[in-house]
């Protein structure tokens, strides 16, 4: 077996219903074929670098994979069918893999995954204490009577 790492875009026009149909069917392809899935990262949709198939933006797919030719040739079959999929790129990475390198390379997928999404959450907690914070900065700027103290408001543009 051989390790390879496909990124496709799809168009963003598609609801999520059909964009999981298409990541099932790729990873029934290579799973199909004594493959396995060892990273798939849905990056979202992102600007495209330049119009493709008048689009201008498309939704990344990213599959890290053990997998036999055979497998890649099918799925890359099925991508050049479907309208739904803009472009794709596989890169062989290795020649060979074991049973025990899978093992490791999908820990290690899953612990980055892990930590992308700790930092994910740290960040909107972040947004939320700053969102907090403005809602203070405003009250101070009210005097008792609720209007707006001119001397504090100014200050604080400034």
């Amino acid at each position: 077996m051989r390790r390879y790492e496909t990124i496709y875009i799809l168009r963003p026009s598609l609801n999520e219903e059909e964009i999981n149909t298409i990541v099932e069917n790729s990873t029934a392809i290579i799973t199909g074929d004594t493959g396995q899935i060892i990273e798939l990262d849905r990056w979202g949709i992102r600007k495209l670098a330049y119009p493709i198939k008048k689009e201008l933006q498309g939704f990344y797919v990213f599959c890290d994979y053990s997998g036999t030719p055979e497998a890649v040739a099918e799925m890359e079959r099925k991508f050049r069918i479907d309208d739904a999929v803009l472009r794709y790129m596989t890169v062989k990475t290795a020649d060979s893999i074991s049973a025990d390198e899978i093992t490791e390379a999908t820990q290690h997928a899953a612990t980055k995954q892990a930590q992308a999404e700790k930092e994910n959450q740290e960040e909107l907690e972040e947004a939320k204490a700053e969102t907090s914070d403005d809602a203070d900065v405003e009250e101070v700027a009210t005097d008792d009577t609720g209007e707006i103290d001119q001397e504090t408001a100014d200050t604080e543009e400034k």
